[in-house]
């Protein structure tokens, strides 16, 4: 599992010309977390996850989201799995399929939403349109198996 989480001062997913999660966070940041579920994850990478995405202190200050009560937006990024050591096009075999990663997805969400953070997500499998603007920019790339 991966994830890339970019320290956020706004960010939205829209599906179809509707938005369908947003966070807005100019005073405490929030974080925006693309989320990549990989098939031979083991089964409590997701906790692990969900772990780092609340109190990896990457908000300003060295504070973590629990600390700053910051908002998250969760969104599926299948891509993030794509293996691109070897020639021009990536390979998606590392990643989990569809019926597989949804609900590691939403245990995220869950777990999230069970620390008493504010959580929005994307649409899963769904064609996005991602919008942020990056507070730093601070991004990290967080791995867990």
């Amino acid at each position: 599992m991966k994830a890339v989480l970019a320290r956020v001062s706004s960010a939205s997913v829209t599906v179809d010309g509707e938005v369908v999660g947003a966070i807005e966070c100019p005073e405490t940041g929030g974080i925006l977390a693309l989320v990549g579920v990989g098939a031979e994850d083991s089964e409590d990478a997701w906790r692990t996850m969900a772990r780092k995405i609340a109190e990896l202190r990457i908000l300003e200050g060295e504070r973590n989201v629990l600390q700053a009560q910051a908002p998250v937006l969760v969104v599926s990024q299948f891509t993030l799995m794509g293996a691109t050591a070897k020639g021009r096009r990536p390979s998606w075999s590392a990643a989990a399929r569809g019926e597989v990663a949804k609900p590691v997805i939403d245990k995220i969400v869950a777990e999230l939403r069970g620390m008493g953070l504010r959580v929005e997500e994307g649409r899963f499998g769904a064609m996005m349109k991602v919008a942020s603007v990056n507070e730093g920019p601070f991004t990290v790339l967080v791995e867990c198996e």
